[in-house]
């Protein structure tokens, strides 16, 4: 898989991409992740990438041109699956979506800042798009490593235990089970006997158990 970001700010995005499950991605050669700085294309000899809103409203307008000059190089080079905004209206990110675009080849992300971006490229350069969260952020930076994490991660190879993202939150539309790890009692807070049973089905009733009892608590919206 190839992700190409799109940004006015690429180091907000160089350390969450290079380290951890997408840095040892990267290293299998499983994902490449190219972040392009979209002042390469800007506009005169301060390569402006933003201007005053039409209409008079507070704050700055990612323009047009950068924007399409950029995609429209990467689009010389491959063809893309999608060209994603990360937009506060976005449709809501969900596992769902995760498991659908980690099967794609190329994506490219674009990362909002300011005020936003000029609406022409929602309208004629974007295939998609998606937010993290009803609230808003200083740009669409980290949303983007965000979800970019979220793919990654379910790209086959990229675990060292393929099976461990199955059993991941929401893989399977509820919340994950508590979880325990040595020693068995620390300070007299103890493992469930059920987790140190060695029966599988009895400890597979009692995560299938709380998984239900924790999605019923924290996200009932999941069991409608």
């Amino acid at each position: 898989m190839r992700i190409d970001i799109l940004t006015v700010v690429p180091e907000l995005l160089e350390s969450p991409l290079s380290h951890s499950i997408p840095g040892r991605a990267i290293k299998k050669g499983l994902v490449e992740i190219y972040v392009h700085n979209l002042r390469k294309y800007g506009l005169g000899p301060r390569l402006t990438v933003d201007d005053y809103c039409y209409g008079g409203d507070a704050g700055m307008v990612m323009m047009v041109e950068p924007v399409f000059k950029m995609i429209e190089e990467l689009k010389a080079e491959r063809d893309y699956d999608e060209v994603i905004y990360m937009a506060p209206d976005g449709e809501i990110l969900d596992q769902g979506i995760a498991n659908e675009l980690s099967l794609k080849e190329n994506i490219i992300i674009l990362c909002g800042h300011y005020k936003g971006i000029d609406e022409r490229i929602r309208e004629h350069l974007v295939t998609r798009e998606i937010s993290v969260g009803d609230f808003v952020v200083s740009g669409g930076e980290i949303p983007a490593a965000l979800l970019a994490d979220s793919i990654i991660r379910l790209i086959p190879g990229v675990l060292t235990d393929e099976t461990s993202a199955l059993s991941d939150s929401f893989q399977d539309g509820l919340v994950s089970p508590p979880v325990y790890t040595r020693p068995a009692d620390f300070n007299g807070w103890k493992v469930p006997d059920v987790l140190l049973s060695g029966n599988p089905k009895l400890i597979q009733a009692w995560q299938d158990e709380q998984a239900l009892k924790r999605t019923k608590e924290r996200r009932p919206h999941l069991l409608d």
